[in-house]
C-alpha cells in the first residue's frame, strides 16, 4: 500500500540516448553528407534553461530508441561559434531550446520548445 501511495525507493533506470555531442564547426559537413543516406537531428540545448531542461527531459522520455537517425547534442553555452553556424549552414533561426531534422543536406523540419515533443520524427526516417 505505501508503495502505492509513495512510490518506490528503488531508483529508476535512466533512459539514455545515443546522443553525439556537436562540438566543432567542421562536424556540420559531415552531418549534411551523412543525411543524404540517414536522416540526421540536431538537439540545442541551453544548460541554463529551465524550460529547455524540461523539453529536453521530456523529449529523452519519449524518443525512440529504434529510430533510424544519428542524434546530435550541441550544448548552446559551450559551443555559441558550432550554434552560430548551424544557422547560417542550414538557413534556421536560432532558438533555444531547439530540433533540427536534416534530409539530403537541408533542413526539412525544425521546432522549438514545447514543439519539439509534438514532431512526428518517424515521418523523416
Amino acid at each position: 500500500m505505501f508503495k502505492k501511495l509513495f512510490g518506490s525507493s528503488e531508483p529508476k533506470e535512466e533512459k539514455v540516448l545515443p546522443w553525439q555531442p556537436l562540438s566543432d564547426v567542421s562536424q556540420l559537413s559531415t552531418i549534411e553528407e551523412r543525411s543524404k543516406t540517414k536522416t540526421q537531428l540536431i538537439f540545442k540545448h541551453s544548460t541554463r534553461c529551465g524550460i529547455s531542461s524540461m523539453v529536453m527531459k521530456q523529449f529523452v522520455s519519449a524518443y525512440d530508441l529504434d529510430s533510424n537517425a544519428d542524434l546530435y547534442y550541441l550544448d548552446l553555452l559551450n559551443y555559441r561559434d558550432v550554434s552560430n553556424e548551424v544557422g547560417y549552414k542550414f538557413q534556421v533561426m536560432h532558438q533555444s531550446p531547439q530540433l533540427l531534422v536534416i534530409k539530403n543536406g537541408v533542413v526539412v523540419a525544425h521546432a522549438s520548445h514545447g514543439g519539439i515533443n509534438e514532431m512526428n520524427l518517424e515521418r523523416f526516417e
